[in-house]
């Protein structure tokens, strides 16, 4: 039986690592994983050479340009990785028979709405990292119909820089510490998200077609300061934590206010039910605190 083949980009980031590390569970499949060093996705040359001697069945692309307040001051790179080489990957994969997964986020809303957001809800970005990546959407669906999308928000993980790594540190350094409190949202472990879209790959490599937008986020709802709450609590922190407004506390990129998503449609397509944030942010605290 041959292995079928799954190419990772932007295997440093949050979900590539994680992807990484699972991959050793799926002994069936033959994983590539590329950083930009290896597989530079701006360049459509490399790409499409690369798709062609390597036969790909999945591509499953984690890589992005996520440094959401830097993206107003370098909006070409920003369109460049999340638009364009979106758009290339999605080209490459059509021409060569691969199923594209491609990951976006809750920014391409403009968190207006006051329920979970599902998938046909109107788009409308805040931001520069928001537009590009709705731009990405929008260029993969063009060039590939049948690629998936799978829309996240409040990623963290015991990889790479991120919200609960952060938190954990400044709890331990600070007396006291001042977060947000009117952005609502949900937090998502990349360690689950990665299982989920390895479940799509078994699915899709088991006969079923699985092509559009679906949301994943972890289950309940949260704002980031009781997110910030919840840390403190699981490694018994002393420092004192106060709420503060958006308006309080400005960036360079506008944030939405509430991006909750609603992931029945994915929830009725796997058939399984998604962790709850806080038991996810339990064991990626575990994790980082045992290493």
């Amino acid at each position: 039986m041959s292995h079928k083949k799954i190419l990772v980009t932007g295997t440093n980031g949050q979900l590539g690592s994680e992807l990484r590390e699972l991959s050793a569970v799926y002994s069936d499949y033959k994983f590539v994983f590329t950083s930009r060093q290896e597989l530079p996705i701006e360049n459509r040359d490399k790409v499409l050479a690369f798709f062609e001697s390597h036969h790909f069945d999945f591509c499953i692309n984690c890589a992005a340009y996520t440094a959401v307040d830097k993206a107003e001051s370098e909006k070409e790179i920003a369109f460049l990785v999340n638009a364009t080489a979106a758009g290339t990957l999605a080209e490459a994969s059509l021409k060569t028979g691969a199923k594209l997964i491609h990951i976006s986020t809750d920014y391409v809303y403009d968190g207006s709405k006051k329920e979970p957001l599902k998938e046909d809800d109107p788009t409308g970005p805040l931001n520069v990292y928001g537009e590009s990546k709705l731009e990405g959407e929008k260029q993969v669906l063009a060039k590939n119909p049948d690629s998936i999308i799978i829309r996240t928000s409040w990623v963290y993980s015991s990889y790479g820089k991120n919200f609960v790594k952060t938190m954990m540190r400044l709890l331990s350094e600070k007396e006291e510490l001042k977060v947000v409190a009117d952005q609502t949202g949900s937090p998502t472990y990349a360690a689950d998200l990665a299982d989920t879209v390895m479940l799509i790959v078994e699915m899709i490599a088991s006969g079923k077609n699985v092509s559009g937008i679906f949301n994943y986020s972890n289950s309940g709802v949260t704002t980031w300061f009781d997110f910030t709450c919840w840390i403190k609590e699981l490694i018994s922190s002393k420092c004192k934590v106060l709420q503060v407004t958006t308006e309080e506390y400005p960036t360079p990129a506008r944030r939405p206010l509430y991006s909750v998503l609603d992931t029945s449609k994915l929830r009725a397509v796997l058939g399984n039910e998604i962790p709850f944030w806080k038991d996810s942010v339990a064991s990626c605290v575990q994790r980082l605190k045992s290493n």
